[in-house]
């Protein structure tokens, strides 16, 4: 027994050890190398974040906006088309049209997101856009087409033809809206994999799940399109419609997460954060639509469920529906491959554990 200065008997080393061995014992106990790999995963998830969000806006340059052109004749329209088609940076994508009523048919199913209309006489010029859109889109477009305007001597009158209500401020409304049911779709699948293990234990547990996300997914979509339209008076599309969209978009982003934790386990949840928020949040066109986004993200924004459910709430709110066809079907198209995937993984799990007990699963 070794022996102090005073003569006292040296305590005892602490339990588990003091020196280097035993603390990386402890270390190696406290963290497993599961939870070491799924840091790293977290890590990750965080740059990727940081990289896609900043990526996304950091420079928003406007990229071949649908424009149409009317003018008093064919052979002044062919000029002014392929003047503004030429302009650096190819911020405009013009294309001749009959006659001003088309023009505006046009803006309204959304098909083109501005018109310029050359006055037969004079030197002022209109442009048509909708704001409704989302105000940094007619931002972009007015500033570009009022400065090919000046270069030709010529002014500009805008007129708003599809203006965003006084409570959607620059039209975000919509946006945030589809995010909240992102977020509510992807909690409730997560919640459902923490309570109850990731991996549903058969093909009835997993439909018994999908249920319950379908009954939550109908709740939130009416509560959101309530609050949304009559309590805050942001949007003014009627409930039903968008309370069926709510729906469609909890229900999808649901289902996807249930898929990616079916075929990855507890990881299924950072997957489907990378789907949806990650790159899906910056590339759905909330606050810079489409054509002010990079190529990466204008390319990736329409085919995931939060591009596809701003598009159609937008739509939905201010055109009547018009242009809401192809993104509900985008959305249907992930709700059903999301049922399926998690589903058919439920089976297969089923019949590999055929036989064996104890199943963690539920």
């Amino acid at each position: 027994m070794t022996r102090t200065t005073d003569g006292s008997p040296e305590a005892p080393p602490p339990a588990g050890g003091g020196g280097p061995q035993g603390f990386a014992a402890e270390v190696r106990d406290a963290v497993s190398l599961r939870a070491a790999l799924l840091l790293f995963g977290v890590l990750a998830l965080q740059i990727a974040f940081i990289t896609s969000y900043i990526g996304a806006f950091h420079k928003p340059e406007p990229h071949e906006i649908p424009l149409a052109v009317v003018t008093p004749s064919a052979p002044l329209t062919e000029e002014t088309v392929t003047r503004l088609a030429a302009l650096p940076g190819d911020p405009l994508d013009p294309r001749a049209t009959a006659d001003e009523a088309v023009a505006r048919e046009r803006i309204e199913n959304r098909e083109i997101d501005g018109a310029l209309v050359v006055a037969p006489r004079g030197t002022t010029d209109r442009l048509l856009i909708a704001s409704a859109s989302g105000a940094s889109l007619s931002q972009a477009l007015t500033e570009v087409v009022a400065a090919a305007e000046r270069a030709q001597g010529r002014s500009l009158d805008v007129v708003d033809v599809v203006p965003g209500s006084p409570g959607d401020a620059r039209g975000l409304s919509s946006f945030y809206l589809v995010v909240g049911w992102c977020v509510g779709g992807y909690l409730c699948a997560a919640i459902l994999a923490i309570s109850a293990g990731a991996r549903p234990a058969n093909g009835h547990r997993a439909l018994i799940r999908l249920g319950a996300l379908l009954l939550y997914s109908i709740a939130a979509g009416l509560l959101g399109a309530v609050i949304a339209g009559p309590v805050l008076d942001a949007l003014p599309g009627g409930v039903p419609a968008l309370w069926g969209l709510g729906a469609l978009v909890v229900f999808t982003v649901g289902a996807l997460t249930l898929a990616c934790q079916g075929l990855a386990g507890i990881v299924g949840i950072g997957l489907a954060i990378l789907l949806v928020v990650v790159l899906g949040n910056p590339s759905a066109g909330g606050a810079y639509p489409y054509p002010l986004l990079p190529p990466f993200w204008r390319a990736i924004g329409p085919a995931l469920p939060p591009g596809a459910g701003t598009f159609a709430a937008r739509s939905i709110s201010y055109f009547r529906g018009n242009g809401a066809g192809g993104p509900m079907l985008v959305l249907a198209a992930w709700a059903v491959a999301g049922s399926l995937i998690t589903v058919v993984c439920a089976l297969r799990r089923t019949t590999g554990t055929a036989g064996t007990t104890g199943t963690t699963g539920r």
